[in-house]
């Protein structure tokens, strides 16, 4: 069981350094220290985030009103007696 710890305490050890030393590492550090990000953004990403939110807002209505037609349909239905044997 020690043998096991000690492997995996070895392998752990250097691959958490491995990742610690990588831009992986580097960039999650800049974070937590709570640097900017260098760089701009570009316009043209903006623009389509932008586009894709107006189509989930769209899309978001259409759904909210799909709910109300099914509900509206679900009251207005009646129970009907199961009497066929």
């Amino acid at each position: 069981m020690e043998d096991i710890l000690a492997i995996i305490l070895i392998f752990g050890g250097g691959t958490a350094v491995a990742i610690a030393f990588s831009p992986i590492g580097k960039a999650i550090a800049d974070r937590i220290r709570g640097r900017a990000v260098e760089g701009e953004t570009d316009p043209a990403v903006l623009a389509e985030f932008d586009d894709v939110r107006a189509q989930l807002s769209e899309l978001h209505e259409r759904m909210e009103f799909s709910e109300r037609l099914l509900a509206k349909g679900r009251e207005a239905a009646p129970i009907e007696a199961g009497g066929n044997s």
